[in-house]
């Protein structure tokens, strides 16, 4: 049923916007949407409440109107929420509870979840804007980004993505099996994720069985040789991508000891003073860590560890060293660097010097990327974003797009909700505008409910995917954990329709 504008005098039909990606872009899109339309009023230069985006006057009659959208969310998955679920590291339940509020989100009376769908297979994405007036797309980065070294592809070597989809109970990683046999493990990268995998090889596992880790990867670890990680970087101790969180909890894990070499440091504590204020803060923690003497608490902690843990400043990865068999990495040829330029405009160049490091376990945290997900959609293969201008796909009517597909893997979860919020705000302004045409009649997910069916597709609602989570739940009670994920869709779809 319309919906009537007295400034412009047109009948306007109830948007209806399909968010592809169940992940936190989704979820914060939907939410923007749902909580700005409920607003519904008429925006003009004089009225623009806090938090609904930048006016563009475009003129006296110009305005905006905010009708009650109706949304969809589309996840390939039978469980909700992405990253939150399967890329936030299991000691980190603060983080998750932002559940909460995407679960709001999904229960609004305009809003839908409909898990176990794969767009781009079993539905189009142009079939999906036959039906809704507007498409975002919001699937994030499931590609792993490669080194392009030789050896990459032997045995104990692994992406950082494909790692901690394994802790964390990614289904198409179940079957990962790390090999974690030997003393030492190399991860390539300083990112908050390198930092994540790190923590996990070396906490002791009577912290981790206290986490929704799953249990599989809880017994590996029990079971592990791995009892110093290095983590490699190509440029230096100024340009360390973890936040001061992270490095922290580096600093203070229980059973281990920071090993750096100070040489890699000289020079540095000389800078402090032009730092900004983060960067000084997470620099002088750093320092701290590697080169001043501890205190007497503090070295009798290190002398009692059994595990080690540092970075490794100015090396980049030449070659994955091959075991005797040329089956498993052995090593890895690292080359070193130096620094060239300043500030913002550094980087690494090569010295022609090189340095072999002997490693059992090589871990790749170099970044994800966005894959393409239609031919129908436009993709930046050399960036592996979808073209847009402030979420607006390029060139293409009717279809946007938000998070790491949009802007690329950066930024941390706050990140994404901000630019989810952005895109949303551009949908509702082009509504407003009158430049995304609403005026027609569309059938949303009735249209798509019937595509599926005749192709044998069964949806998961939210109210399925809370079976599925009290029966987690109920699971992992009985290890004294948060929940006990299942890994298996099958036995997902299995939960939720009984």
């Amino acid at each position: 049923m319309g919906r009537h504008c007295s400034f412009w005098h047109v009948p306007i039909q109830v948007p209806k916007v399909c968010i592809v990606g169940g992940g936190p872009a989704g979820f914060y899109t939907a939410q923007h949407l749902v909580k700005v339309s409920d607003v519904s009023v008429l925006l003009s230069p004089r009225f623009e409440p806090s938090g609904l985006g930048n006016a563009n006057p475009q003129g006296p009659d110009w305005c905006h109107f905010c009708p009650n959208v109706q949304v969809d969310i589309y996840e390939r998955l039978p469980v909700p929420f992405g990253l939150v679920r399967f890329g936030v590291a299991p000691d980190h339940p603060e983080v998750k509870n932002v559940i909460n509020t995407f679960t709001q989100t999904a229960q609004h009376a305009r809003c839908s979840f409909h898990g176990n769908v794969r767009v781009g297979k079993d539905v189009t994405v142009e079939e999906l804007q036959e039906a809704y007036h507007a498409v975002v797309l919001s699937y994030g980065a499931e590609g792993n980004r490669t080194m392009g070294v030789p050896g990459e592809d032997l045995a104990g070597v692994y992406s950082a993505k494909d790692f901690v989809g394994w802790y964390n109970g990614l289904p198409r990683n179940r079957e990962l099996r790390p090999d974690l046999s030997c003393e030492t493990a190399v991860i390539l990268g300083q990112g908050n994720v390198a930092l994540d995998v790190a923590r996990m090889l070396l906490s002791p596992v009577d912290i981790l069985k206290k986490t929704d880790i799953t249990q599989h990867a809880l017994d590996a670890l029990a079971e592990s040789s791995v009892r110093r990680v290095l983590i490699v970087g190509r440029r230096g101790p100024l340009q360390v991508a973890c936040t001061i969180k992270e490095l922290r909890e580096m600093v203070n894990l229980p059973g281990t000891r920071p090993e750096m070499e100070a040489s890699e440091f000289e020079g540095i504590a000389e800078t402090l003073k032009s730092l900004a204020r983060p960067r000084k803060r997470l620099t002088e923690l750093l320092l701290k860590a590697a080169i001043e003497t501890p205190g007497e608490e503090e070295l009798e902690k290190r002398n009692r560890a059994e595990r080690a843990w540092g970075f490794r400043f100015l090396r980049r990865p030449l070659e994955v060293l091959p075991s005797t068999d040329l089956i498993r990495a052995a090593g890895i040829r690292l080359a070193v660097n130096r620094l060239e330029g300043d500030g913002e405009g550094v980087r690494a160049v090569a010295t022609g010097e090189v340095e072999d490091v002997e490693c059992g376990l090589v871990i790749s945290s170099i970044g994800y990327k966005s894959l393409p997900i239609d031919p129908a959609v436009p993709f930046d293969t050399r960036k592996a974003i979808i073209p847009n201008t402030m979420g607006r796909v390029q060139q293409t009517a009717g279809l946007y797009c938000s998070g790491w597909v949009k802007r690329g893997p950066t930024g941390v979860i706050a990140t994404t909700m901000n630019d989810s919020f952005d895109t949303a705000r551009t949908l509702l302004q082009d509504i407003g505008k009158g430049t995304l045409d609403v005026s027609t009649v569309k059938p949303g997910s009735q249209g798509v409910s019937a595509l599926l069916e005749k192709r044998g597709v069964k949806p998961v609602s939210f109210s399925d995917w809370e079976k599925i989570d009290s029966e987690e739940t109920r699971r992992g009670e009985t290890r004294g954990k948060p929940r006990e994920k299942m890994l298996d869709v099958g036995e997902m779809l299995q939960v939720a329709r009984a």
